[in-house]
């Protein structure tokens, strides 16, 4: 029997789900796209497979699902429009492409950008906290965004691994590592400033992008160096980052496929 296959990209606040793949008795954005797609599919046998999995709370601006059929999508436009009437109102679904049965969404190679949003100094609205963490200290920006540069290039981030072994590949390349001022997501109940970490490459560690932004927060605090952050990356590193950045700040915002 001939197969279908598709890519579709949507994008959810991750607040309220205990991230995307499926666990007993929590709500996940996986299994909601699911029970979506039974429902407008009716009886028709399908499948999913996500591109790749976030942790509880993290939210993303573009991720990615490969959906399998054993019957043509005949309509894009009405197929969304479909989906989107059913979905919860935190996922939203924004296109649909066939692809072939030599695509696969996990290993075939993509870039994904992900940005972390933080504000420093006070408390702030309470609408913040499904998209941005607050630190209550003051940080020392210009040195955090030095130390972000540190990131850049091909290093061994054994210790920016969760619960990292001896039998991991830790050594990986990070194209972009830059922390500014947020230019990009507003709100009236916004801070007047708040900060963004870019980070963009081409695969990443279990907590990879929370432990480095964790460090970035102890740097800005004092309780670290640029000079350890350094040492951190070198291949002997045995460092433990002992932070993991809140993970409702961070934000899947960008998946591509080469």
């Amino acid at each position: 029997m001939k197969k279908y296959y598709y890519v579709i990209t949507v994008q959810f606040l991750g607040y309220r789900f205990h991230g995307w793949q499926k666990q007993p008795h929590v709500k996940t954005v996986h299994l909601m796209i699911d029970k979506t797609l039974k429902f407008i599919l009716e009886k028709k046998a399908f499948k999913t497979l996500g591109s790749g999995r976030t942790d509880a709370m993290v939210s993303a601006n573009e991720a990615a699902f490969e959906l399998f059929l054993e019957e043509p999508i005949e309509n894009f436009d009405e197929f969304l429009s479909l989906f989107n009437y059913n979905l919860p109102q935190d996922i939203r679904a924004l296109s649909i492409k066939e692809v072939d049965s030599e695509f696969n969404i996990i290993q075939n190679s993509k870039i994904k950008e992900y940005l972390y949003l933080f504000t420093q100094g006070s408390k702030n609205h309470p609408f913040c906290a499904p998209l941005m963490t607050t630190i209550l200290e003051p940080l020392d920006i210009e040195l955090m965004k030095l130390g972000a540069k540190c990131f850049e290039g091909h290093h061994n981030f054994k210790t920016y691994s969760y619960k990292a072994t001896n039998e991991g590949v830790y050594n990986r390349t990070i194209d972009t590592c830059e922390l500014f001022e947020n230019n990009i997501f507003t709100a009236n109940f916004f801070p007047e400033t708040s900060y963004i970490l870019r980070v963009k490459g081409k695969g990443f560690l279990r907590n990879q992008i929370r432990l480095m932004m964790g460090a970035l927060i102890k740097l800005g605090r004092g309780d670290i160096t640029l000079e350890y952050i350094e040492s951190t990356l070198k291949p002997t590193s045995n460092e433990v980052m002992d932070y993991i950045a809140p993970a409702s700040g961070l934000i899947l915002n960008k998946i591509e496929f080469e």
